[in-house]
């Protein structure tokens, strides 16, 4: 090759090198694979609830079982009903948000059209591990039912009082209870007292007296004179502790950090179900619903304070709760807040008819806090929403409250057809009549409050 030549060889390799380099460099992303990033999305967001004993209808926490149910995955989620977040996140942020990003839909959808490829086998992620029958791992006392409950097969709903008797070897202190339940399509909800016989020399036998009272057959005063609720003479009673657990659909129980919520328990006692509330059935079923104790170490310096507004509260609903066939009506409640409050954990509740749901705070300068909003209410997923940290509303503030209901026939869960008149009655708690609360969970403020994070570590 002539010195001519070999000059211009070298210098269309120059140029092309140095196109090369110009050129705009477009990054390939790799298709999703289960190993690379779709096992950690679903372990991450559908696991917790789809495991064994868990919520879900079904268990994820495998790739086979995760393949199996692909198409389902990318279904559901696509459309948001999975995971079910019902809070609008533009208005307001909680801890432990279930959502799931655009972005992470897609990877799912592309996963599922690429036939689910497993990745790299080396690198398949764990999946996270729940202790059997509970979501906060093993608790040190679980309080069975001494005897399961029949449920009547005759298509009504049931409210009882139960009583779950507990003896210990000594007072402690109680983090928090985790109420499991037995029949989950059945347990609506319930109210959790506790029976503390703090002076134990006057009550032998915890154990003595009915389990199960009737809530629609006889008032309080017989019901616990049937579960033997008093004390051995008959006439005093012990202390009653109330609200230390809760339940309702979609609900988990909160664990919050050490000196906030909790208290003591003394060493016999009883966990009373003020209410019960099982949906109907038309065949016989049984219940054998069990609580979590999961013991502090530190005495609870601050227990939270629970209110309530709207139906069986303290502040009236405005006007007066009653929805007529074939309309859509909107109902308000509020309260002036008389101390400066920070808030823990709040609950918006209504029924079948409910539409939509918005509670907000103004301030005395005027400002406005958003606490939450519900664009499209879904009875099936009631959540006890924690701040993710402590929220300060100060004194004077007022919290209003508005609820949309939807008595139409286009409302699909309207429990009637044709529609009639719904509202509260006489106290009913049944799913077929209504209900407009707003329940929160709060502290007295203290300096500070606003830095102490509510997060699950």
């Amino acid at each position: 090759m002539s010195r001519k030549h070999l000059l211009f060889f070298l210098s269309v390799i120059v140029a092309i090198v140095v196109g090369c380099d110009n050129a705009s460099v477009v990054e390939v992303k790799p298709s999703p694979t289960f190993s690379g990033s779709v096992g950690q999305i679903i372990f991450k967001n559908c696991t917790p609830c789809h495991h064994a004993n868990g919520a879900g209808p079904f268990p994820l926490t495998t790739y086979e079982q995760i393949k199996k149910k692909a198409n389902t995955i990318a279904r559901v989620t696509a459309s948001r009903f999975m995971p079910p977040w019902p809070a609008d996140l533009s208005y307001s942020h909680f801890a432990g948000e279930r959502f799931l990003k655009e972005e992470e839909i897609a990877e799912i959808k592309t996963w599922v059209e690429n036939k689910c490829p497993l990745g790299d086998s080396l690198n398949v992620p764990v999946a996270p591990v729940y202790s059997e029958g509970s979501l906060f791992g093993k608790p040190d006392m679980v309080v069975k039912m001494q005897a399961p409950f029949l449920i009547k097969g005759d298509n009504t709903d049931k409210f009882m009082l139960m009583k779950f008797p507990y003896e210990m070897k000594r007072d402690t202190f109680i983090r928090f209870i985790e109420f499991v339940p037995g029949n989950k399509k059945l347990v609506h909800h319930i109210n959790g007292f506790l029976i503390q016989y703090y002076q134990p020399e006057k009550k032998k036998d915890v154990f003595e007296g009915a389990l199960f009272a009737d809530a629609q057959q006889m008032d309080y005063k017989n019901a616990y004179l049937k579960m033997k609720l008093a004390n051995d003479d008959g006439i005093t009673f012990p202390m009653l502790t109330p609200s230390v657990v809760n339940y309702l659909p979609g609900v988990e129980a909160q664990a919050y950090p050490a000196g906030i919520g909790g208290f003591k328990m003394y060493k016999k006692g009883a966990i009373l179900l003020k209410d019960i509330h099982y949906g109907p059935t038309p065949v016989d079923r049984h219940d054998s619903s069990y609580f979590n104790i999961f013991f502090s170490p530190l005495s609870p310096s601050r227990p939270l304070l629970e209110f309530q507004m709207g139906t069986l509260g303290k502040t009236p609903v405005v006007p007066p709760l009653s929805i007529p066939p074939n309309e859509i009506k909107t109902f308000t409640t509020q309260y002036i807040l008389p101390q400066d409050w920070s808030l823990v954990t709040i609950n918006p509740h209504m029924h079948l008819l409910g539409k939509s749901f918005l509670a907000y705070a103004v301030t005395p300068d005027g400002d406005t806090l958003p606490l939450v909003r519900i664009k499209q209410w879904d009875f099936r997923w009631q959540y006890f929403y924690t701040f993710k940290k402590l929220l300060k509303v100060p004194a004077g503030s007022v919290i209003m409250v508005t609820g949309v209901f939807d008595n139409t026939k286009n409302n699909p869960l309207n429990p009637f057809s044709p529609p009639r008149t719904v509202g509260e009655r006489e106290g009913s708690m049944r799913t077929t009549d209504e209900m407009f609360q707003f329940i929160i969970n709060y502290l007295p403020y203290k300096q500070g409050d606003e830095n102490i994070s509510l997060e699950k570590k």
